[in-house]
């Protein structure tokens, strides 16, 4: 069982289904129950979650806590990146795919039960652009529809799937040059997903086989399904065999070099970022200390780690 001594949550009050104010008290009551000297804050903007992490660091901090969804995650991990300052989750978002990815409870109440009961695991991040991607990243359409989901008042599954459906028409494929793995060829994909772990979020797994652990991303290469086929295409990524799609081709490889023809939209971690032409991804290995379920001898994870 994790000690906890000093952890410090970060919350974003703004992720998922908003804030409810017993969320705080939750926190307090099982931290006192635990002897966990605890501290809470509130992000105030964007970027304000690295600051608070970073400034953890500092205070040589056992824990930050994550409070929110992909976004927030994200932002605590670059404060807390290369450090031994181990960053938990509390799931609070729309998507969640990291903390899905790694197994932890969806409930609020539940994943607050479970706080000491957690091993210290390092992980794999991915450098895109220079910039950070713990989850998953992607070029093309999924990028598209994250712009467009970031400016809707109402989030969550039902509304994402609507835009997606809106969407899908008229995105049209592009061309792209591949550099990876000491071989060079020419793309043409609807999406390209750059995945540390196996899905964006509400167990839609683009990346099945991918683990935070062993040093490779999967790279996915996802054609344009036909209309008539996107039911049976769907069910094959919430059911965890988009890998065995004709539509798909998935390569490991710890580098990646994407050259376009035009910028188009892309986005890191589902937060959207200004289109972009070129691309270059680095996997930078055992890079981010996390917090993990413990699981007894004998019993494994449906999903790897």
């Amino acid at each position: 069982m994790s000690k906890l001594k000093s952890a410090l949550f970060i919350i974003n009050k703004f992720s998922g289904g908003g804030y409810r104010p017993d969320v705080e008290g939750r926190i307090i009551e099982q931290c006192e129950n635990l002897n966990i000297e605890s501290t809470i804050e509130f992000t105030q903007s964007p970027g304000h979650a690295t600051e608070l992490a970073e400034d953890s660091v500092d205070r040589k901090l056992d824990y930050v806590f994550a409070v929110g969804g992909d976004g927030t995650v994200n932002e605590v991990a670059k404060g807390l990146l290369g450090s031994q300052v181990a960053m938990g989750i509390l799931p609070k978002g729309s998507g969640n795919g990291l903390a899905r990815h790694l197994g932890l409870h969806m409930s609020f109440k539940k994943s607050l039960d479970i706080i000491p009961f957690h091993d210290e695991k390092m992980i794999d991040t991915l450098s895109v652009n220079g910039k950070l991607s713990v989850n998953v990243s992607g070029i093309g359409f999924d990028g598209h529809v994250a712009g467009l989901f970031a400016n809707k008042a109402k989030r969550g599954l039902m509304g994402y799937a609507k835009l997606v459906l809106k969407e899908f028409i008229s995105f049209k494929s592009f061309e792209a040059k591949i550099g990876i793995n000491g071989n060079s060829f020419q793309s043409k994909s609807f999406i390209i997903a750059l995945a540390n772990s196996s899905q964006f979020g509400n167990n839609a797994r683009v990346a099945p086989q991918a683990s935070v652990c062993d040093k490779l991303m999967d790279v996915c290469f996802i054609q344009k399904v036909p209309m008539l086929q996107a039911i049976g295409f769907a069910q094959k990524m919430f059911t965890g065999n988009l890998n065995r799609s004709r539509f798909v081709e998935i390569i490991k490889t710890n580098r990646v070099t994407i050259d376009l023809d035009q910028p188009i939209a892309y986005h890191i971690d589902g937060e959207a970022m200004s289109p972009s032409d070129k691309f270059t991804v680095e996997l930078k290995p055992a890079s981010l200390k996390v917090l993990v379920p413990q699981y007894s001898k004998g019993q494994s994870k449906k999903y790897p780690i």
